[in-house]
């Protein structure tokens, strides 16, 4: 059995470009390909993850937890629990810890919520 070879077929509407050209179209096509998925990292997001990143931050299983309860109860989440946490530090200018655990604390949830428009804004 002999496979049919249509690669010139296939290849006629890029035979008269340059390297340069070829290489832009290949760019091109991957950042057409990555967008959706760039675009669902950005809008989505679950309490696992959330939790995840608040792990590689320094905090504890349990502290992470808590920042992430804390932050779907005070509707906080869509923004990302760490951003929350670091904005929050980068305000207070204190350390990440810091502001972590003065979130756990629930003394800051008011002005987290206000960092991002909240409903106490």
């Amino acid at each position: 059995m002999k496979r049919a070879d249509d690669f010139e077929t296939r290849r006629a509407h890029l035979k008269g470009l340059s390297d340069a050209e070829l290489e832009a179209r290949f760019w091109s096509l991957i950042d057409e390909m990555i967008d959706p998925l760039l675009k669902l990292g950005y809008e989505n997001t679950s309490p696992a993850i959330e939790r995840s990143v608040l792990l590689r931050m320094g905090f504890s299983s349990i502290e992470a937890k808590a920042l992430v309860e804390g932050c779907i109860e005070h509707n906080l989440i869509e923004h990302g629990a760490g951003n929350v946490v670091y904005r929050l530090a980068k305000k207070d200018a204190s350390d990440i810890r810091a502001a972590g655990l003065k979130l756990i604390e629930s003394d800051a949830w008011e002005e987290a919520e206000r960092l991002f428009g909240g409903e106490n804004a």
